[in-house]
C-alpha cells in the first residue's frame, strides 16, 4: 500500500491598498518595528523562518526547498505586494515551484486562485467567469506554465464555479469534508450520504459537471486541519508528523494520500514558530518514514480517482451556516466582541449589488459603441493589469476596438476597465469576515465601491454616490459613535477619494520637502513639474509652480497650478487649480510672492484663497506615506533641538552622576529620564548609521549595566535585526570575506547582556545558504592547515551561535 501526505498553505490576506493610488499605505504606529507592513512578511507570508529543529537545536531549510515540498496558493494581490515588498521571497517562491516540478514528476506545487477572493457562489456569472481567467492569467504570467489546480476563496463552492474552472482546463480543487454530500464508486448505482463530514479524505472524488465537464475534488482531513490552525499540534513537529501518519488506514488495500489545508500564516504568524514545526515534520516525514511526500497534481497522474461526488452546494470551510458569513448575520464572527451583531452584512451586500448592478448598465451602454465585445475585452483586461506599458495598452485597444480610438475613447475605455475592476474587488471576502462594518477591511472594500462610482461618473456622468450613501444608512454599526454605514463612508472613506488637483495640490506641498525631476512620478501618476519661485524668509519657505500629471492607469492627464507654503512646523498650507491662465498664473505668482517678501502672511492667504478658488490644502491631503515622511523630518528637526538640551544637561550633570556612583547612592528620577533619552539615542542613532562604533556601543551598554535603567527593547531589537539582515546581504554577495562576520560577531556579542528580542530570519536562512554551498569548502581547507579558512570558519560557527543556527 501506497502512502502519500500533501501540506497545503493557503496565503491570501492583501496589504491594504488605496485604490487611487494603486499602492499600499503605511498603517498608524508608534515606530516602524510595530508597523504592520514590518511584520507582515516576517511573520505572517513567508513562512517566517522556513526553519525545523533538529537535536535541540535550530537549523534551518531555506525558503524554496521549504515551499518545494509542500501544496500552496497565493492570492495574485498579495504575490503583487511581494514582488514589490520583498522580491527575495517573491522570487523564492516562484523558484520554489520550479523546485518541485522538479521533485514531483513535472507537476508543480503552486495552484491559482480566483482573483481577488470574492465569495463565488454570490457572484454573478460573468464576474465567476472573470475571476476565474484572471486568476489563471496572472499564475500564468508569474509561475511561467498553466495552472492544474485552482483555490476557491474559503472553499466556497457551487456547481457553476466548478463548470466554469473546469471549462478552462482546472483539473482539481481542495475542499472540506462538510462540503460532500453524498458518494459513490465510479459504475455504481447505489450513493452514500456522507454530509455529515464522513466523506473518506484519504482519496480524490471525480465531479461530474452538468455540462458534460467533470473535475477533481480532494477533500482535506478536517480534525488534523482543525487542529493546526487552532489546536496545539504545531507545538513539536514530530508530534505533527506522527499525527498525520495516524490517519492512514494500516490494513487498506488501496493508495491513501493524508492531507490537510490551513491558512499559510499559521505557520509562524498564528502558532508562533509553527513554521519550525512545519520543516522539522517535513524532514522527519522523509528521512524516517516510508511515506512520501507529493503534491496533487501529481497524485493525480498517478492514481485518478476511482470515486463520484455531489457537493453541497453554497458551502464554504470557514462558516458552518454554508457562505451566510458573507450575506448575513448568522453568528458567524471573530468571538472578540460579546454583545456584537453583523445585521450590517445583508444590507451591505445589498447596496454593493445596487451598484454592480448600476455599473453594468453604464458599462454595456458605452463599451457596446467603443468595444466588439465589452465582456470579452473586460476577460482580456488582465493583460493590462500585468503589464500597464503604454504600448501593451495600445495592444488591448487594437485587440478590442471598434473603430479608431481618440485620446478621449482611450481614456474613457479604461476608466470603464478599472470601474468593472474595482466592481469586482468591493466584494473581496474579508469585507464581510469580520464583526463590524467600520472595520479595515470593510471600509477597504467600500473604498473599492467609492473609486468605481467615481469613474463611472467620469466615464458616463451619471452620478451613482448620493444613492448610495442612501444605501449605507440601512447598514447599521455596533459602535455608537457610528450612525450607519452611510456616516462611516463620510467620515473614512470620501476624504480617501482624489482626483488629479489633489494629486497637484500633493506635489505642490511635497516640493517644499523634496526634490522632484524634470519627469518623476507620484505612486500610479507621472508628472512633469517646474518651479517659478522658491523663495525663503527665515524658517518660511514659498513654493510656486505648475505641474503636468498624467495617471498611467486610466491615461486621463491634466495641468495643475500651484502654491506652497510652509510657516514652520507642522504649519502647511497651499493652493492648486487645474487649467489656470497664464495672465492668471503671472498674477498670482507676483502678488503670492510680493505679499510673503514682505512677511505679509495674511496676505498670502487672501490671494492664494482668490486665485486658487477656495481649493485649498494642508498636510492633511497629503498621501499617508508622504505624511509620515513630512512629519519624521519635522519630527526629527526638533528632536536635534530636544537632543541638544538633553545632551549638554547630561554633559553638565555627569560628574554628579558618577559622584553617585561612586557613593552608591541611587540615581533620582530626573537623572534617570535624562540618561535613558541620552543612552537609548545615542545607541538607537548609532545602529542607523552606516558603520556601527562599536566602542561606542560597548561603553553605551557598559553605562547602561551600571544602572537601573529601562532600554527601548523593542526599538534596539528591530534596528540590530535590521543591521544584521544588512551585513548578512552583503556577506552573501561575498561569503568569502571575514571582515563582516566579525562585525556581526562584535555586534551582537556587545548587545548580549540586553536580552533584546531579534527577529533574524532572513539572516538565518541566508546563514543556512552559506554554510550549505561555500562552508565545506572552507572547512575542508582549515582542516589542511590554511590559518585564513580556520578564521573563517571560527567566525561563521560563532555568529551561527549568536543566530541560532547550526550547519554540519
Amino acid at each position: 500500500m501506497e502512502k502519500h501526505i500533501i501540506i497545503h498553505g493557503h496565503f491570501y490576506q492583501p496589504p491594504r491598498e488605496n485604490p487611487w493610488l494603486e499602492a499600499i499605505e503605511i498603517q498608524d504606529s508608534a515606530y516602524p518595528y510595530h508597523d504592520w507592513n514590518s511584520r507582515i512578511t516576517a511573520e505572517c507570508y513567508a513562512p517566517n523562518t522556513a526553519s525545523h529543529i533538529l537535536d535541540a537545536e535550530r537549523r534551518i531549510i531555506d525558503i524554496s526547498n521549504n515551499y518545494s515540498r509542500i501544496s500552496f496558493n497565493f492570492g495574485p494581490t498579495l504575490l503583487a505586494w511581494l514582488k514589490w515588498y520583498d522580491p527575495e521571497i517573491y522570487e523564492a517562491v516562484l523558484q520554489a515551484d520550479k523546485d518541485s516540478i522538479e521533485r514531483f514528476s513535472g507537476h508543480g506545487s503552486a495552484m491559482a486562485q480566483c482573483y481577488n477572493h470574492s465569495i463565488m457562489p454570490l457572484s454573478n456569472d460573468r464576474d465567476k467567469r472573470t475571476q476565474i481567467i484572471w486568476g489563471i492569467e496572472d499564475f500564468r504570467k508569474r509561475f511561467g506554465r498553466d495552472p492544474e489546480g485552482m483555490w476557491l476563496p474559503e472553499t466556497a463552492v457551487d456547481i457553476e464555479s466548478l463548470e466554469q474552472m473546469a471549462d478552462n482546463d482546472i483539473r482539481f480543487t481542495l475542499l472540506a469534508p462538510h462540503q460532500a454530500k453524498k458518494i459513490r464508486k465510479i459504475g455504481d448505482g447505489e450513493w452514500n450520504d456522507v454530509s455529515d463530514s464522513s466523506v473518506d479524505p484519504r482519496r480524490p472524488y471525480l465531479c461530474n459537471l452538468p455540462s458534460g465537464k467533470s473535475i477533481t475534488l480532494f477533500f482535506y482531513d478536517g480534525p488534523i486541519s482543525q487542529d493546526i490552525a487552532f489546536g496545539g499540534l504545531l507545538s513539536n513537529g514530530e508530534v505533527f508528523a506522527n499525527r498525520l501518519l495516524s490517519a492512514f488506514e494500516e490494513n487498506g488495500a488501496e493508495p491513501q494520500l493524508v492531507h490537510i489545508a490551513t491558512d499559510g500564516e499559521t505557520y509562524g504568524h498564528h502558532q508562533t514558530h509553527g513554521d519550525m514545526a512545519l520543516a522539522y515534520c517535513l524532514y522527519f516525514l522523509e528521512n524516517e518514514t516510508p511515506v512520501k511526500l507529493t503534491n496533487y497534481g501529481e497524485y493525480l497522474e498517478k492514481h485518478p480517482p476511482e470515486y463520484e461526488v455531489e457537493i453541497i452546494e453554497d458551502s464554504s470551510w470557514s462558516c458552518v451556516h454554508g457562505i451566510e458569513r458573507w450575506r448575513n448575520d448568522c453568528g458567524c464572527s471573530s468571538g472578540m466582541h460579546g454583545g456584537w451583531n453583523q445585521k450590517w452584512r445583508a444590507p451591505l451586500r445589498g447596496a454593493l449589488d445596487w451598484l454592480r448592478d448600476n455599473l453594468i448598465e453604464i458599462y454595456e451602454a458605452i463599451g457596446s459603441k467603443l468595444l466588439n465585445d465589452p465582456w470579452q475585452a473586460r476577460e482580456d483586461y488582465i493583460s493590462v493589469i500585468l503589464d500597464r506599458s503604454d504600448d501593451n495598452v495600445e495592444k488591448f485597444f487594437g485587440d478590442h476596438a471598434r473603430k479608431k480610438f481618440s485620446h478621449e475613447d482611450k481614456v474613457r475605455i479604461l476608466r470603464l476597465m478599472e470601474m468593472q475592476r474595482h466592481a469586482m474587488l468591493m466584494y473581496t471576502s474579508c469585507g464581510w469576515f469580520f464583526d463590524e462594518v467600520s472595520g479595515l477591511e470593510t471600509v477597504q472594500v467600500i473604498e473599492y465601491a467609492a473609486r468605481a462610482m467615481q469613474l463611472a461618473k467620469e466615464a458616463s456622468g451619471i452620478e451613482l454616490q448620493d444613492a448610495f450613501k442612501g444605501l449605507m444608512e440601512r447598514v447599521p454599526s455596533n459602535l455608537d459613535e457610528h450612525k450607519h454605514g452611510a456616516d462611516i463612508y463620510v467620515k473614512y472613506v470620501e476624504p480617501s477619494i482624489l482626483d488629479l488637483l489633489r494629486v497637484g495640490a500633493h506635489y505642490g506641498i511635497s516640493s517644499l520637502f523634496r526634490e522632484f525631476s524634470d519627469e518623476d512620478s507620484i505612486y500610479n501618476y507621472g508628472v512633469k513639474g517646474e518651479i517659478f519661485d522658491r523663495s525663503e524668509v527665515g524658517r518660511q519657505r514659498l513654493e510656486i509652480g505648475s505641474v503636468h500629471i498624467r495617471s498611467n492607469i486610466t491615461w486621463n492627464e491634466e495641468d495643475i497650478s500651484f502654491a506652497a507654503l510652509h510657516l514652520g512646523g507642522h504649519n502647511i498650507m497651499g493652493g492648486a487649480l487645474s487649467r489656470m491662465e497664464k495672465n492668471q498664473f503671472d498674477a498670482m505668482l507676483k502678488d503670492i510672492h510680493s505679499s510673503f517678501m514682505q512677511s505679509d502672511i495674511s496676505e498670502v492667504v487672501h490671494y492664494t484663497d482668490k486665485y486658487f478658488e477656495n481649493n485649498s490644502f494642508s498636510l492633511r491631503h497629503l498621501f499617508k506615506n508622504e505624511q509620515r515622511s513630512i512629519m519624521k523630518e519635522l519630527l526629527d528637526r526638533s528632536a536635534i533641538d530636544i537632543d541638544t538640551s538633553f545632551r549638554q544637561l547630561y554633559e553638565n550633570q555627569y560628574p554628579v552622576i558618577q559622584a553617585l556612583s561612586g557613593l552608591n547612592m541611587p540615581l533620582p528620577d530626573y537623572f534617570s529620564i535624562l540618561m535613558k533619552f541620552v543612552l537609548n539615542r545615542d545607541m538607537r542613532k548609532n545602529l542607523e548609521s552606516e558603520k556601527i562604533d562599536l566602542e561606542e556601543l560597548e561603553r553605551n551598554v557598559e553605562e547602561l549595566r551600571r544602572w537601573p535603567l529601562e532600554i527601548d527593547k523593542d526599538t534596539l531589537g528591530y534596528l540590530t535585526s535590521s543591521k544584521i539582515d544588512e551585513l548578512t546581504s552583503q556577506w552573501k554577495s561575498s561569503p568569502e570575506g571575514i571582515e563582516l562576520l566579525q562585525t556581526m560577531n562584535l555586534l551582537l556579542e556587545k548587545l548580549e547582556s540586553l536580552d533584546l528580542k531579534y527577529n533574524l530570519w532572513k539572516s538565518q536562512v541566508r546563514y543556512f545558504t552559506i554554510g550549505r554551498n561555500y562552508y565545506p569548502e572552507v572547512r575542508d581547507k582549515a582542516e589542511t592547515g590554511d590559518k585564513n579558512a580556520q578564521n573563517w570558519v571560527e567566525q561563521f560557527k560563532q555568529l551561527g551561535e549568536h543566530i541560532r543556527v547550526r550547519v554540519e
